[in-house]
């Protein structure tokens, strides 16, 4: 496999695609992960502001985080007990952690069927890593897929709120490939010491989510 969205060269990529895909019924659809408050405050207004979003989301917060618990979530003899409740830990705002709960319950339970793994509710990165480690995928292509299909979540919600068109969508994508394979690249060697992030604007965009009278989505 290869690039972001990889190359299937046998069934085990297949169905990494397959599982990976935005289209896998996790319910992201209906997350933003404070994506909606940052939008209607005007702090997230255009492409331009919604790249620089996501790119500090992916690196200095919950996307980095997750690229390492899934990292370590894969490996063989993973602790996918202790890991669950690490995942649980790191997030900041109880939106957050009824997000990756409950996504990542949905896909264990879907990916059970398909794959013969653990169907046990856990936070998504693990629950991810949990039914992609027998697929035998390197790790820095199960997380590039892992960290393109969030991305791509997020920018989909961009599209539906913002006077974003299809179009730039996609650019703001594509443009955030580079960073995303840089990240699943240094995940995939990562410790639990390397966890950890900043993303102070996004933590708070979260918590004031929360008290939204109106809301399209769930966080």
């Amino acid at each position: 496999m290869g690039g972001p969205l990889g190359t299937a060269t046998d069934a085990g990529g297949l169905l990494l695609v397959q599982l990976l895909s935005p289209a896998f019924p996790t319910g992201g659809f209906a997350y933003a992960q404070g994506l909606e408050w940052a939008m209607d405050s005007g702090a997230v207004h255009d492409a331009g502001s919604l790249a620089e979003w996501l790119a500090d989301v992916l690196e200095h917060g919950s996307g980095w985080s997750d690229a390492v618990l899934l990292s370590l979530a894969l490996r063989s003899g993973a602790d996918h007990g202790g890991l669950d409740e690490l995942a649980r830990a790191l997030c900041l705002t109880a939106e957050r952690l009824t997000e990756t709960l409950e996504q990542g319950a949905a896909f264990a339970r879907v990916a059970a069927a398909l794959t013969g793994t653990d169907p046990a509710p856990a936070a998504l990165p693990v629950a991810v890593g949990r039914a992609c480690s027998p697929l035998g995928q390197p790790a820095a292509e199960v997380t590039s897929l892992y960290l393109h299909g969030q991305a791509l979540n997020l920018i989909q919600a961009a599209v539906r709120f913002l006077p974003l068109g299809q179009t730039e969508g996609q650019r703001a994508l594509t443009g955030l490939a580079p960073l995303i394979l840089r990240l699943a690249a240094r995940a995939a060697t990562a410790s639990e010491s390397d966890l950890g992030g900043c993303a102070i604007g996004a933590d708070i965009a979260q918590a004031r989510h929360e008290t939204m009278q109106t809301r399209i989505f769930r966080t």
